[in-house]
């Protein structure tokens, strides 16, 4: 099967969609499948090899209190067009279909059998589709012959905006790459409790009410640090600052890390700690630390309410409350056989969601659908077949039966 995988966001800028398509295109491609990924990049994809189709310079525009790294082009690229017309393409599979621009103008272009997933689930709405009406949007949707998402939490917001029928298949872990058999960083094993953050330094990721919890973790349990990994600049220089003016020790900002060292940090950990304050449609970095056998402090919200069991692979507690936050962690921190315990039952669960189970799940969604578009086809042809029929039958009435040697 020939499949192209399109996401709008920069494929250079880490990010939960570029890690899921990746993922999914090279086990479709290790399935025996032709998979090409279209995305903006900023630099050059190495990592995809001539799977990776450049799909125009990305621009960074504020979405839902995060920065999505997007293409602005009021047209689709000229070398993704010819390809898609030299392909001919099975399936293509948007990403955020509605997202500007690369994904809305393949879809536009699109003469094939299109699947589109939703990941976001943003309680504001569809901010981004503003300077669209809904009517193009409607129309755009109409297109696609499929639709997933990857939570319920994410089928109810789309759902909301654009009724119809959703199939949901989850995010999936590589199981081998996130494995309680990685090496811990050494430097950090000096006997000392680790907390740790994973995520974007942005405001809804919710790294403020975690450092807040800290101070007073500190004081309860001095022997323990928190490390804080992934990019951000702004915000970060503003955390570093709040953490000297308070005198909190043993805070480590490690910034970005690559995908190959970050389980390596989650095997350090003594606890993952997922503070964000909403719009999280799933939380993929919970299934990761799940998957190193880590037990989970997170935010009551619904995406990760839909993955975490309070009191069974973690514990939940409600947002922006730094106090309840505290004494999650604090509960934990000061009970080794429960953190073990919550450990080993997030690792059955994240082996469940395994990336070579959830790529099978969507390849049997494209022959689902694959077949669904065939049937539709066909009854079209047969319908038009008897209309010509029936008008052919109506003239010979009127003018006579036709002469055979005519």
């Amino acid at each position: 099967m020939k499949i192209a995988l399109v996401s709008p966001y920069d494929f250079a800028y880490p990010g939960g969609v570029a890690n899921h398509i990746s993922s999914l295109g090279l086990h479709l491609a290790q399935m025996g499948h032709d998979v090409k990924v279209i995305a903006p990049a900023s630099k050059v994809i190495t990592s995809l090899g001539d799977m990776f189709i450049p799909g125009g310079k990305p621009h960074p525009i504020p979405i839902s209190g995060s920065i999505a790294r997007v293409t602005i082009s009021p047209r689709l690229p000229p070398s993704v067009k010819t390809m898609l017309n030299e392909e001919n393409f099975d399936v293509i599979h948007l990403h955020e279909p509605l997202i500007p621009s690369l994904c809305i103008h393949t879809l536009r272009c699109s003469r094939t059998v299109n699947v589109g997933t939703f990941h976001a689930f943003d309680g504001r709405g569809y901010s981004f589709s503003k300077p669209l009406s809904p009517i193009i949007l409607q129309r755009l949707v109409s297109k696609l012959d499929g639709r997933i998402a990857v939570s319920k939490p994410a089928m109810d917001f789309v759902n909301k905006h654009f009724p119809g029928k959703y199939t949901i298949i989850p995010n999936g872990v590589d199981t081998g790459h996130f494995s309680p058999d990685v090496s811990p960083i050494d430097e950090f094993c000096d006997g000392k409790l680790n907390i740790l953050f994973v995520g974007r330094l942005e405001k809804r990721k919710g790294a403020d009410y975690l450092l807040k919890a800290y101070q007073r973790i500190k004081r309860d349990i001095p022997n323990s640090r928190l490390m804080i990994v992934g990019p951000g600049t702004r915000l970060r220089h503003k955390y570093e600052k709040q953490v000297k003016q308070s005198g909190l020790e043993d805070v480590v900002f490690v910034g970005y890390t690559t995908y190959g060292e970050l389980p390596r940090y989650y095997k350090t950990a003594d606890i993952f700690c997922a503070p964000a304050t909403g719009w999280e449609s799933f939380g993929i970095i919970l299934l990761e630390a799940m998957a190193v056998g880590k037990p989970i402090v997170a935010s009551n919200i619904e995406g990760y309410a839909s993955l975490v069991t309070h009191g069974v692979e973690g514990l939940l507690v409600p947002p922006k409350d730094e106090d309840s936050l505290a004494q999650a962690l604090i509960s934990l921190m000061t009970d080794e056989s429960l953190r073990q315990q919550m450990g080993a039952r997030g690792r059955v669960k994240a082996e469940e969601y395994d990336w070579k189970y959830i790529a099978q799940r969507v390849l049997n969604y494209y022959i689902t659908v694959l077949g669904e578009s065939q049937r539709e086809a066909f009854s079209l042809t047969q319908w038009l077949r008897e209309r010509l029929d029936r008008l052919f039958f109506r003239q010979t009435r009127f003018y006579g039966k036709a002469d055979p040697s005519s």
